[in-house]
Parts: C-alpha cells; sequence; structure tokens
C-alpha cells in the first residue's frame, strides 16, 4: 500500500476519533443535566420515605461509575487521537517530499524548488513553535518534588511565570514528574483560572454582577473590547497588553458599574470612562 493511501488512512482514523469526542461530549452534555435532577429528586423523597435510600444510592453508584468510565474512554480516545495525528503529519511530510512538482521528474534541475515547497508546506502543517525557557520548569521541580499532589502547584507556579500554560512547559513537567501530560490537561481544564493562551501584561476584570449588569456592565465590557480591538472569540488585545475578564462580584455594588485594572478599581462607569481608566496602566506600562 501506498504512502499516500496510509495518509488517507490516518486522515480517517483522526477523523474518527474527534467522532468519538464528539459524540461522547454531546451524549454527557444531553445526560448530565437529566441524571442531575434525578438525583435531587430522589434527595428529597429519602427525606420524606427511607425506603427510597437504596435506590438513591443505585442511581448515585450509576452516574459515578458512568461518568467515570467515560472519562477513561476519553482519555484512552485523546491518546489514540494524538497518535494517528503524529502518524498522518509523519506520513504527510514522506508524501510532500517525494511529490515532484508539475511536469517535471524527481532528479531534475527543478529539485531545490520541490525541496523549498516541501518545507513551506511541512511548516505549515507542524508550525514551529518559538523558544521556551524551560530552566524555570528544571528549578520548580528540583524544588518541589515529583509528587502528583503537586500538580495544581506546579501548574500555578508555570502560569504565574509564564502568564499561560505553554504545552512545551507541561511536557517538560511530564518528564520530570509522576504526573502525565493527561493528568495536567483534565486539572487545568476543570479550573477556570488556568490559561491555554497568553495573558496580557495587564488584566482588566470587569464586574457582571447584578448591581453592576443592570448599570450597563455589557455596554462596557462592548466598548473595552472595541476600544482594545480584541478579535472575537479571544480575550486578549493583538498586542498582548491587555486581557480582559467578566468576573461575577468584585464586592463594590454602591458604585456599580465596576471595573479592575491590575487590582486597581474605577467605578461608576460609562462605556467613554471605561475606557479612559486604561490610559493610565498604558502609559506605566
Amino acid at each position: 500500500m501506498s504512502v499516500r493511501a496510509w495518509t488517507w488512512i490516518a486522515v480517517a482514523f483522526v477523523a474518527a476519533c474527534v467522532g468519538v469526542l464528539l459524540a461522547d461530549y454531546a451524549v454527557a452534555t444531553w445526560r448530565a443535566p437529566r441524571d442531575d435532577k434525578l438525583i435531587k429528586n430522589l434527595q428529597q423523597q429519602v427525606k420524606s420515605d427511607a425506603a427510597l435510600a437504596a435506590k438513591l444510592a443505585a442511581e448515585q453508584k450509576r452516574v459515578t461509575a458512568g461518568r467515570r468510565a467515560r472519562k477513561s474512554r476519553d482519555n484512552a480516545v485523546a491518546w489514540i487521537l494524538i497518535a494517528g495525528a503524529a502518524a498522518f503529519l509523519t506520513l504527510a511530510k514522506q508524501v510532500v517530499e517525494t511529490t515532484p512538482p508539475s511536469g517535471k521528474r524527481v532528479g531534475q534541475a527543478s529539485r531545490p524548488a520541490r525541496d523549498f515547497q516541501s518545507r513551506s508546506l511541512a511548516s505549515a502543517v507542524r508550525p514551529a513553535a518559538p523558544h521556551l525557557d524551560l530552566g524555570f520548569i528544571d528549578d520548580l521541580v528540583a524544588s518541589q518534588g515529583r509528587s502528583k499532589e503537586n500538580a495544581i502547584a506546579f501548574l500555578q507556579a508555570v502560569q504565574k511565570h509564564y502568564r499561560y500554560l505553554p504545552d512545551e512547559a507541561i511536557q517538560r513537567l511530564s518528564e520530570l514528574t509522576e504526573i502525565t501530560p493527561a493528568q495536567f490537561a483534565g486539572t487545568s481544564s476543570f479550573y477556570g483560572q488556568f490559561r491555554s493562551t497568553p495573558a496580557g501584561r495587564h488584566t482588566v476584570r470587569v464586574c457582571h454582577g447584578t448591581a453592576c449588569h443592570v448599570s450597563g456592565a455589557r455596554q462596557v465590557t462592548d466598548e473595552l473590547r472595541r476600544y482594545l480591538a480584541i478579535p472575537d472569540g479571544a480575550d486578549t488585545d493583538p498586542d498582548g497588553m491587555f486581557t480582559l475578564d467578566e468576573v461575577a462580584c468584585v464586592g463594590c455594588c454602591s458604585v456599580a458599574p465596576v471595573l479592575m485594572v491590575d487590582g486597581r478599581t474605577a467605578g461608576r462607569l460609562t462605556p467613554s470612562s471605561a475606557s479612559a481608566a486604561l490610559a493610565h496602566a498604558e502609559e506605566t506600562a
């Protein structure tokens, strides 16, 4: 079988893994609220009918077992997906390197152009990451140890140092500790404090609690996104200067709407005055 055929097989394999993960996610999203509602109803009924305690325990056991099984399955499929993607990249590179330009044969004088095309296409498939100083990771493990119990502490230290969780740093941590990349990924995705993309030099937190919401917090946030030119789906401006977060409450309801820039509070905002509140941070950066 040709390399090109194996490449298409790898593509189909990766697509199948993605399909399994998406299907699992859809089923979990549909089932979780129903299971939670069932458990809650049984808990209420047990208060008046103790005979239902056995049924409640059985349902809790079923739900817990199902969620654990789904998590284990998704972890296994994720690792298989990574292996399939690696196989695809390897095979795709071979296909590119062995495919001559149109109208030319392998070995003719056009080889340099073909090689350049191959390198460009390979770079598009697998972009090179910027160099990251991992000396901090070595020092961190040397001071904290290799135990799995330190997973959250490791992630917090890495994010504080790099302002996000670089893949290279997590991979280095996995090499030096007892914690696998999948375990790091599971922990970081569970807690909202961890970032997979770089944060800006300044953090802007806009309160969206009840008092701030009814006082125009949404308009303030929309104006700040426009002022900072933050793209849709992102939370950091293109220059990497500001990261914009929407938070539940900052405890300053009497001066709503409110935002905080690096811990400094500004209240009774309007869209225009909110933009002005960022000027000082820009001037002192």
